[in-house]
C-alpha cells in the first residue's frame, strides 16, 4: 500500500508543517489560541494538543514509544497545560517520528497490527501500512483545521503543498 520512501517523506512533511503552524500560532496570545472557534476540538490549542496525542498513541503502537499522558480522545485536548510546553513537546516528538521513519522496513509495512481501540472499545487488526498512512492522514486533517483557524485569527501561513517540501527538511 505505501513504501518506506512515503513514510520518510511524510515524516519530513509533518515536521515541516508543524514548524510552520507553531510559528504562526506563537504570534497569537493565549486567549486567541484557546478561543473556541467551533472546530471539532474547539480551539487552535486543543486541536494541536489532540494532534500531538494522536501521534503519540500511534507511535506507541508502531515503535513502542511511551503512550501519551492523556488516556482518551476527550482528554487529549488538554493533555499539555502550557503553550511553551506543548510547542517543545511537539518539536521533540517530530524528531522521534523522523528517527522512526528511518528504521521502517517494507516487511514492517506489509504486516498486520492488532491493538485495543479505545475509540471503538474493541480489539482491531489492520494492515500496518494502512495504519501508518492513517497517522499521516490524521495529521494532515487536523493541521488543515488549524490552518483555517489561524487564517481566521489573521495569521499569515506558509505553503502547505507537499511538492514544495524543501529537500533539506
Amino acid at each position: 500500500m505505501i513504501t518506506v520512501e512515503f513514510v520518510t517523506t511524510m515524516s519530513r512533511y509533518n515536521a515541516w508543517q508543524n514548524s510552520s503552524i507553531y510559528e504562526a500560532a506563537s504570534k497569537l496570545n493565549d486567549e486567541a489560541r484557546n478561543m473556541d472557534r467551533q472546530a471539532f476540538f474547539g480551539s487552535i490549542y486543543e486541536t494541536l494538543s489532540h494532534l500531538l496525542w494522536g501521534d503519540q498513541i500511534w507511535m506507541s503502537r508502531f515503535a513502542g514509544t511511551p503512550q501519551p499522558l492523556a488516556k482518551s480522545i476527550n482528554d487529549s485536548r488538554c493533555m499539555v497545560a502550557e503553550w511553551v510546553d506543548l510547542k517543545a513537546q511537539r518539536m521533540e516528538f517530530d524528531k522521534t517520528i523522523l528517527s522512526w521513519s528511518e528504521t521502517v522496513t517494507e516487511d514492517f509495512l506489509s504486516g498486520n497490527m492488532s491493538w485495543f481501540s479505545g475509540a471503538i472499545q474493541q480489539t482491531v487488526t489492520r494492515p500496518t501500512g494502512m495504519l501508518v498512512a492513517h497517522m499521516f492522514n490524521h495529521q494532515t486533517h487536523h493541521r488543515g483545521q488549524v490552518n483555517t483557524m489561524l487564517l481566521q485569527a489573521g495569521c499569515k501561513l506558509d505553503d502547505t503543498d507537499l511538492f514544495v517540501l524543501p529537500e533539506s527538511s
